[in-house]
């Protein structure tokens, strides 16, 4: 990346972390949270499980490119996306040039314990969850790659041990990222 710029994109499967890690990260950096499904939520008064039941995969993905499209114009942001929001090539420039992408890159059992109970994953809502995760993860991971600048394994549950982790990666990388706020936080 060319131009500092003060963004921080998060992008991985459902699962991954991009919510609780993308809070800590914004609060830490002094940057403003934005998550992109409740973004999609108070723009259309509507749950996502219930987008999906009434309007289809196909018109929930384009209400996320828009929320993508418009987020990511946004200076001083962390925004934690939807896991599919990589399947649209717009969105993924967007991310990619916008900002800096973090895939949080989570196995598929990881993922399966974290969402087990979630009733508002429209994707898992089936028989077999764990082939359902493993299909998108086949699906999305090369596009998470593609559009990443960083990625971070988020296996520990330990949300410090994940912040620290992406501050050194960002430092090694020499990525453009705001500074942490020095005071230590408890």
């Amino acid at each position: 990346m060319s131009t500092p710029n003060s963004n921080i994109f998060l992008v991985g499967l459902m699962g991954s972390g991009k919510t609780t890690i993308g809070r800590a990260l914004a609060k830490k950096l002094n940057l403003r949270f934005i998550d992109a499904d409740q973004e999609i939520e108070a723009r259309t008064g509507a749950s996502i499980p219930l987008i999906f039941e009434i309007e289809g995969e196909a018109s929930f993905r384009q209400r996320e490119a828009d929320v993508i499209r418009d987020l990511t114009a946004q200076q001083g942001i962390v925004l934690a996306t939807g896991g599919g929001a990589v399947l649209s090539e717009q969105s993924r420039r967007y991310l990619h040039e916008r900002g800096v992408v973090i895939y949080l890159r989570a196995s598929v059992n990881s993922i399966l314990q974290r969402t087990s109970h979630d009733r508002n994953r429209p994707l898992l809502q089936t028989a077999d969850p764990k082939a359902k995760i493993e299909e998108l993860s086949r699906q999305r991971t090369p596009l998470y790659e593609e559009v990443a600048h960083i990625t971070i394994e988020t296996g520990r549950p330990n949300v410090q041990s994940v912040l620290q982790n992406i501050f050194a990666q960002l430092e090694r990388s020499n990525q453009a990222a705001p500074a942490a706020d020095p005071t230590p936080s408890e």
